[in-house]
């Protein structure tokens, strides 16, 4: 997929990739790679947050959604964020009590300037002691 990062900031991830390596029949980006980039964005996202805190082992996607605006005939970008700033407070504390916790991340994949693509998924983060 040839993903690279463009940018890392505590309030989102920002995520490019080249169309060769993700083309399809139509000489667009497939599906498949867009969706594939978006969660990788919106994990990266989560899991820099929570480095060094020692509250999760693992992270996962439970589910997703994604929605292809319009066709991406060349590199594209994938920036990840939190929609709801103030979730972050919450999972954390659940994360705290439980040992698990679960939030949810936006994703815009962007292609020349223009949204292309919008995902939104759910995020699973589990403690030593939430496995």
């Amino acid at each position: 997929m040839q993903v690279s990062v463009v940018n890392v900031q505590r309030d989102g991830v920002t995520l490019c990739a080249p169309l060769a390596p993700n083309i399809n029949h139509r000489d667009t980006v497939f599906g498949g790679s867009a969706s594939a980039v978006a969660i990788l964005a919106g994990w990266s996202l989560l899991h820099t947050r929570l480095a060094g805190t020692g509250l999760a082992d693992r992270l996962v996607i439970q589910r997703n959604t994604m929605n292809y605006d319009l066709p991406i005939a060349g590199s594209f970008t994938a920036r990840s964020f939190i929609p709801t700033p103030a979730a972050w407070e919450s999972f954390v504390r659940i994360l705290e009590r439980r040992g698990r916790g679960r939030l949810t991340v936006s994703c815009m994949l962007e292609f020349h300037g223009q949204a292309a693509g919008r995902f939104e998924g759910e995020f699973v983060a589990l403690g030593s002691y939430g496995a």
